[in-house]
């Protein structure tokens, strides 16, 4: 078995978590399958250039069989059967008391985009979730003591470790950086499978990021292998898979078919799949250029189709299907209440009649509004698999039909762009991968779709509502003003950085994958 070299600084109880077995399953795991998760990346580049040569994408032919035979997935777990209402959020200690003590029904444990990968947030985190299982989680601050309450069922846990794409440099494996993802599933499955287990529930994902079913057949053979190691039951380990790239929009089925006996459900993710498709085709011409982002709603002609394809594919296999993010933070403001909670409560409506079993919520304020409107549809089922929707039928031009999207490029969507942009990359270089940004509970996807979209404006060269074409002396001097008028909020030493980041990002003339890639070398 390759060395495994901890070269991340001292974090309080890392030597709960660290420990020599542990780093050997670490090491196991990374000789297995670091390999296999390289030739992966290397596929979606390919498969990237075929839809830029083409301009569009498609059902595979080479799993038709997979999408028109008989097969379900494994029947969930009790603690898995009602998800009507999920919140989200970081490891950090208070919000893991906060998540549980919500009246969520699930609790989405992020490492990955509402996290800052800090390697004392890495290894914090998993200490956190550790006394969460345990029921000792606790926090005094001095001002307020934070503890688990008595008289609400706590949430479970549902981890989301890190996309494929991501490194953990902390930790170097055979003289190599680890794979971020399975550090994060490596440690939490190693020392918490079997107390979950104990207690009634049972060690539970959420997987970010695939583009592809190979993707997520790696994560089977992932969860097999180390069920087997442990000792575990196999199937014991269940995944629920965000489909928030365009590309596995087109495999769902396969996805969940390589997955079958772990798999739980999909997830719809909207600012990581609108990020996503300028990505696939952000050279692809007008038919791929979206308006400002605000305007592009879950009911634009693509959006809806994608969403319908989810519910009709889950229920088709006996999966949930989980809607998306209500990312409103409650404001002392009432009218901004009223406002805000009259669009999440349509959001939410809207998911429940179309099928959804449940969808997100940020703050533990919007749990009782979702739940409310998951009620009035469910009453007293868990969820809605018995829905079939065979009445959904989802070409791949639906899929592909950005240009129907209503709405316009606007100088307020521009200068929107850059300002959420750079506050959220400054939070994120300061460690705080969730960041309240204008009554907003924001993640790295709100920073991947901004600089994206201009990304793609400046190559396109929009005209704006005012006349103006978007080009990179447009983008230079709006991020010029937002720099000016955030430098009484934020230090220096992050504004700096982040808007360097953002320029860098927004403006290069070949387009980075993924921010968080130039990101984690700016952090500890």
């Amino acid at each position: 078995m390759s060395e495994v070299r901890v070269l991340g600084g001292a974090v309080e109880r890392d030597d709960e978590i660290l420990t020599d077995e542990a780093l050997r399953f670490l090491g196991d795991l990374h000789d297995s399958f670091a390999a296999t998760r390289d030739e992966l990346l290397a596929a979606r580049g390919h498969r990237r250039e075929e839809a830029r040569r083409t301009g569009r994408l498609d059902f595979l032919p080479e799993t038709r069989e997979i999408r028109e035979s008989e097969w379900r997935v494994a029947e969930a777990p009790p603690a898995l059967r009602d998800r009507r209402v999920e919140i989200t959020g970081p490891t950090d200690r208070k919000m893991t008391i906060n998540a549980l003590n919500s009246g969520a029904k699930v609790w989405l444990a992020d490492f990955e985009d509402a996290n800052t990968p800090h390697w004392a947030n890495v290894v914090s985190g998993q200490v956190n979730l550790s006394d969460a299982i345990r029921k000792s989680i606790e926090l005094d601050t001095g001002v307020k003591r934070y503890s688990l309450r008595d008289d609400v069922e706590h949430a479970t846990i549902v981890v989301r470790p890190r996309g494929w794409h991501l490194d953990e440099r902390h930790l170097e494996i055979g003289g190599r950086k680890a794979v971020g993802a399975l550090v994060d599933f490596g440690l939490y499955f190693f020392h918490n499978a079997k107390e979950l287990l104990s207690r009634g529930a049972g060690p539970y994902f959420y997987l970010p990021k695939m583009e592809s079913h190979r993707e997520a057949r790696l994560w089977n053979d992932v969860f097999t292998h180390a069920e087997r190691v442990l000792g575990v039951e196999h199937g014991t380990i269940r995944a629920t898979v965000l489909i928030e790239t365009i590309p596995a929009a087109f495999e769902m089925e396969e996805i969940l078919y390589e997955l079958r006996e772990h798999a739980s459900g999909l997830n719809a993710g909207r600012w990581d799949y609108l990020f996503s498709v300028i990505k696939y085709f952000r050279d692809a011409g007008a038919d791929f250029i979206l308006p400002d982002r605000n305007s592009v709603t879950m009911t634009a002609p693509f959006m809806r189709a994608y969403t319908e394809l989810l519910v009709r594919t889950c229920h088709k296999r006996g999966a949930f299907a989980i809607g998306g993010m209500a990312a409103f933070i409650p404001s002392k403001d009432p009218e901004v209440n009223e406002k805000a909670f009259a669009k999440v409560r349509d959001d939410k409506a809207r998911e429940a009649g179309d099928g959804f079993d449940g969808s997100w919520v940020a703050h533990p304020g919007m749990v009782p509004l979702c739940a409310e409107e998951f009620d009035k549809v469910l009453g007293d089922r868990p969820n809605q698999l018995d829905r079939l929707r065979e009445d959904v039928s989802v070409s791949a031009d639906a899929l592909l039909n950005v240009a129907a999207t209503e709405g316009a490029a606007t100088k307020a969507g521009l200068r929107g762009a850059v300002d959420v942009g750079v506050r959220y990359i400054a939070s994120w270089l300061g460690g705080n991968g969730a960041a309240a940004l204008h009554n907003l509970m924001e993640d790295a996807a709100t920073a991947e779709i901004s600089r994206s979209q201009v990304w793609q404006w400046v190559r396109n060269g929009v005209e704006l509502d005012t006349g103006e074409t978007v080009t990179e002396e447009l983008v230079r001097s709006v991020l010029a003003e937002v720099r000016g008028e955030l430098a009484a909020d934020i230090p220096a030493e992050l504004l700096d950085p982040a808007v360097e980041l953002f320029e860098q990002v927004a403006l290069a003339e070949v387009f980075a994958d993924f921010l968080t890639l130039p990101a984690y070398d700016r952090i500890d």
